[in-house]
């Protein structure tokens, strides 16, 4: 698609959808135009190649609709993407996507983990880190230690995205409760949490952590 397509595309877009969406357009391999929204913005960059995994390449790999939450591990940050590929003659084109932050839930700002003994609510804001443990989630806090039923990718989906960010495929962390951010070796990155625990940034991670603390 060239430039001139892609702003009429735009043109009809903004008129359907709410004007706090984030818009991403493709082309069959590539990101031509991306507008985030205050409320949620994946930083791709027009020229970014199409992650696997995401709401845009599902779409033109099935050259159909695609309605559904994405995992966070595929750009950084969890949501809900709505994508329309553009079909010629059977062959993918392009797509335009809309994109919206993972559907709210009426969940309290806590999480309930279990210790030994007992079972303990932690506020969204005492949460340090929340680690990946057989299908379940080790949650590390300023009120004790213990395990949440739920796995990493399920909370991922719940928790506040602007706090809770992956850093690693086994690790997300509440950017309130980091005190330094150290470089590491293959330009990874280690994080020193409040309490002076130690958290690794993966390289998968470590480009989309850097732009959204903005280093």
């Amino acid at each position: 698609m060239d430039a001139r397509t892609v702003s009429t595309l735009m043109e009809v877009v903004r008129g359907l959808v709410p004007s706090d969406t984030s818009i991403a357009v493709t082309d069959a391999q590539r990101y031509l135009y991306y507008q985030p929204s205050r409320r949620i913005d994946l930083k791709i960059r027009p020229g970014d190649r199409i992650r696997e995994g995401s709401a845009s390449h599902k779409a033109l790999i099935v050259r159909q609709n695609v309605s559904e939450r994405i995992d966070g591990s595929v750009l950084g940050v969890p949501y809900y993407g709505m994508a329309v590929p553009i079909v010629d003659n059977g062959v993918p084109q392009g797509c335009v996507t809309a994109i919206l932050p993972s559907m709210p839930t009426s969940s309290p700002p806590l999480l309930t983990i279990r210790t030994e003994d007992r079972w303990l609510p932690v506020p969204h804001e005492e949460i340090l880190v929340l680690e990946a443990d057989n299908r379940k989630t080790k949650v590390l806090s300023e009120r004790g230690t213990g395990i949440h039923r739920a796995s990493l990718s399920e909370l991922e989906e719940l928790l506040p995205a602007h706090t809770f960010v992956r850093c690693h495929r086994a690790f997300i962390v509440n950017v309130h409760q980091i005190a330094e951010i150290l470089p590491d070796f293959h330009s990874t990155l280690q994080l020193i949490m409040k309490d002076k625990s130690r958290v690794p940034v993966s390289q998968t991670y470590a480009g989309h952590f850097r732009k959204l603390l903005g280093f």
